[in-house]
C-alpha cells in the first residue's frame, strides 16, 4: 500500500513520537489552555448564529439588487448567495476575539458598490450591529464590524455566473473566468485555507501547532500582514509545510522543527505546500522569472490555490530582521524546554519593543468627525504605514525601522479646544496636563464636537550618524513628506476633518501597574492606552531626528 506524499518533497523523517516528545506536546497543550487560546463551546455556538443571520442577509441583499435590475421575484430570489469562511475560524484554530473572517460571493449582476451601499444599509438597521468600518480603498475591500460582540471582517466577490446556490463550493477553477483582481484575492482566502487542511497529514496536529506559532507571533508583535508581518494564512502555511516534511510528529516537535528549520532556511527560496500550478485562465501567477516584482519578495511564503500569489509581498528589510532576530530566540528557548531548563510559557514571553531602541516615531492620525470616520481614516493609514517604513529604510543613517503592530487611541471632547493644540499635545507627558483639562468621550456626551486620535509607533535603530557642528543628525523630512502625500492622496481625505502628524518621541519605562496593552482586539469603549514622552530639549542627546516643519493635518 502506497503512502501519500505531503508537499513538493520526501518528508525529512516518519518517526512516530517517543514518550518524552508525547510529554511534552501534553505539557503544551496544557499550556495552550490556561493562556485560553480555545474558545468556549457557548462562544462557538454565537459564531455559528451570527453566521446564520448573515446567510440571511446575503440572500436579502441579493434580492434586493436583484429587484432595481428589473428581476421578477423568482429570478431574485433564485440568485441566491452565499457567506464562506477563511482564516482562523475556517482552520479551526480561532479563540477569544478571534475576528470572523468572512467571504460575501454574489452572482454577476451585483456589484463591489452595491456591497459598500446597499449591504451595508442592510446591516445598519440591525438592532445587533455594534460597530461598522467600510475601507472600500484597501487592497482586498473589506467592510470590518462589531456584531453581537462578534468582530467580523467582511471581503467581497462577485462571480461571473447567474446565481450563487447555497451547496456551491469554490473548488471549479473556471469560477474564477473574467474575474478582476480584487475579486480574486477575496476568493484565494477561502479556496486556501481550504487547500492548506487537505495538504497536512494530520490537521489536529497542524492545529496545536499552529495555536502555538500564533500565540508566539503575536506575543512577539510579529504578526500582522499590513505592518509587514506575517499574517494569519501566512504563518498556517509556514506550520504546514513543517507538517509535511514530519508528517508522524505531534504538535510539540513540529513546534521545535518550525524554529530549526526557519532560522536556517535560505530565502528567498519559497515556502511552497505543492507545486505551483499553471491554469487555463489569464491570470497573473506567481514567478519571479518572469515578473520582477516577484523577486523582490524577502521570504515568499506562496498560497497553494490557483492562481498562486505570495501571501508575504509586504515584508520589507527591516520587518525581515526582526522576524528572523524572533526565530532565533524562539529556536533557543525551544532548545531549552527539550533539555528540561525552560518551560512551555517561556516561549510567550512578551516583546520588548518599547524597551529596545533609542528613538521612535509616533504616527498620530486624528478625526475631527464621527467614530466611524476616525476608524476609516485610521484603517487607511495603517495600510499605507509600510510606505514610511520603506522610505525610512534607505534613508541615510537609518539601519532598521521597526513598525509596532498594533495601535494606541482616545477620544476627546473638543469644547473650545482647537485641533492642533490636542494634536500637538497627545502623544507626549508634556501635553498631558493640558489634555486632562478635556472630558474624555462617553455615552454621557455623544453629540457633542470630538476629536479622535490614534498613536502608532515606528521603532528607530540608527547607524553612525554625520555630525554637523558637534550634533549628529538624522533628516526624515523626506520619508515623512512622502507618506503624508500618499494618505492624502486617498479619495476619502478631508482637510477639514482628518490629521496626520509625526513626531519624534522618547518612551519612558512603565511602572508594573500601567496597563500597556493587550493581544484580543479593542472594541470601541476598551481603547489601548501608553505614556510617552518627547525628547526633552534639556536633555537631548547628542543624535537629533529631523522631522518635516509640518501642520497637524500634514500640509507641510
Amino acid at each position: 500500500m502506497s503512502v501519500r506524499t505531503y508537499g513538493v518533497t520526501d518528508p525529512i523523517s516518519t518517526a512516530n513520537p517517543t514518550p518524552k516528545e508525547n510529554s511534552l506536546n501534553d505539557a503544551l497543550i496544557g499550556e495552550l489552555r490556561s493562556r485560553g487560546s480555545f474558545e468556549s463551546e457557548q462562544a462557538t455556538k454565537k459564531r455559528v448564529e451570527v453566521l446564520t443571520q448573515f446567510q440571511k442577509m446575503v440572500q436579502e441583499f441579493v434580492f434586493t439588487v436583484s429587484k432595481k435590475k428589473n428581476m421578477s421575484d423568482g429570478m431574485a430570489k433564485d440568485a441566491g448567495g452565499k457567506v464562506f469562511t477563511f482564516g482562523s475560524y475556517r482552520l479551526g484554530v480561532y479563540g477569544p476575539g478571534s475576528d470572523l473572517d468572512t467571504l460575501v460571493v454574489v452572482p454577476q449582476h451585483v456589484s463591489r458598490e452595491d456591497f459598500f451601499t446597499v449591504f451595508a444599509e442592510i446591516i445598519r438597521k440591525r438592532p445587533e450591529l455594534e460597530e461598522i468600518v467600510p475601507v472600500p480603498d484597501a487592497f482586498v475591500p473589506i467592510i470590518k464590524i462589531e456584531y453581537d460582540g462578534v468582530p467580523l471582517d467582511l471581503i467581497f466577490a462577485c462571480l461571473n455566473v447567474p446565481r450563487i446556490p447555497l451547496d456551491m463550493t469554490l473548488d471549479d477553477k473556471n469560477l474564477l473566468r473574467n474575474l478582476d483582481e480584487r475579486d480574486l484575492r477575496s476568493l484565494n482566502g477561502t479556496r486556501v485555507t481550504d487547500e492548506i487542511l487537505q495538504l497536512v497529514p494530520k490537521p489536529t496536529v497542524f492545529k496545536h501547532a499552529l495555536r502555538c506559532i500564533k500565540m508566539w507571533a503575536q506575543q512577539k508583535a510579529v504578526y500582522g500582514n499590513v505592518f509587514g508581518f506575517p499574517g494569519g494564512v501566512a504563518w498556517a502555511m509556514l506550520v504546514a509545510r513543517i507538517c509535511q516534511l514530519y508528517p508522524n510528529a505531534v504538535s510539540a516537535v513540529i513546534v521545535e522543527k518550525f524554529f530549526n528549520i526557519y532560522t536556517k532556511w535560505n530565502w528567498p527560496q519559497p515556502v511552497l505546500l505543492k507545486p505551483i500550478e499553471d491554469g487555463p485562465l489569464q491570470v497573473r501567477v506567481w514567478n519571479p522569472r518572469l515578473y520582477a516584482n516577484d523577486r523582490l519578495h524577502r521570504m515568499p511564503v506562496i498560497t497553494p490555490a490557483y492562481p498562486s500569489m505570495c501571501a508575504t509581498h509586504n515584508i520589507t528589510s527591516s520587518t525581515q530582521k526582526v522576524i528572523l532576530s524572533e526565530l532565533e530566540k524562539g529556536a533557543e528557548v525551544v532548545r531549552q524546554i527539550n533539555l528540561g531548563k525552560k518551560s512551555w510559557s517561556d516561549l510567550f514571553d512578551r516583546h520588548d519593543f518599547f524597551h529596545h531602541y533609542k528613538f521612535y516615531l509616533c504616527v498620530v492620525a486624528a478625526t475631527v468627525a464621527s467614530d466611524e470616520e476616525h476608524l476609516k481614516w485610521t484603517g487607511l493609514i495603517e495600510s499605507k504605514l509600510r510606505h514610511l517604513v520603506l522610505k525610512l529604510e534607505v534613508t541615510e543613517g537609518v539601519e532598521l525601522a521597526h513598525p509596532y503592530v498594533k495601535d494606541f487611541s482616545d477620544s476627546y471632547v473638543l469644547g473650545d479646544a482647537n485641533p492642533s493644540d490636542v494634536i500637538g499635545a497627545y502623544g507626549t507627558l508634556s501635553g498631558q496636563p493640558f489634555l486632562d483639562t478635556l472630558a474624555k468621550s462617553d455615552d454621557s456626551n455623544k453629540g457633542e464636537k470630538q476629536i479622535h486620535l490614534t498613536k502608532l509607533f515606528v521603532g528607530l535603530n540608527l547607524q553612525q550618524l554625520k555630525s554637523v557642528d558637534g550634533v549628529k543628525k538624522l533628516n526624515i523630512q523626506y520619508p515623512c513628506s512622502e507618506f503624508y502625500n500618499i494618505c492624502k492622496g486617498s479619495g476619502f481625505y478631508d482637510e477639514a476633518i482628518n490629521h496626520i502628524n509625526i513626531k519624534n518621541v522618547k518612551l519612558v519605562d512603565l511602572p508594573d501597574d500601567v496597563y500597556v496593552e493587550g493581544e484580543v482586539r479593542p472594541t470601541k469603549n476598551s481603547k489601548k492606552r501608553k505614556k510617552e514622552v518627547s525628547l526633552d530639549k534639556q536633555k537631548r542627546p547628542k543624535s537629533t531626528i529631523s522631522t518635516p516643519p509640518v501642520s497637524v493635518n500634514g500640509s507641510g
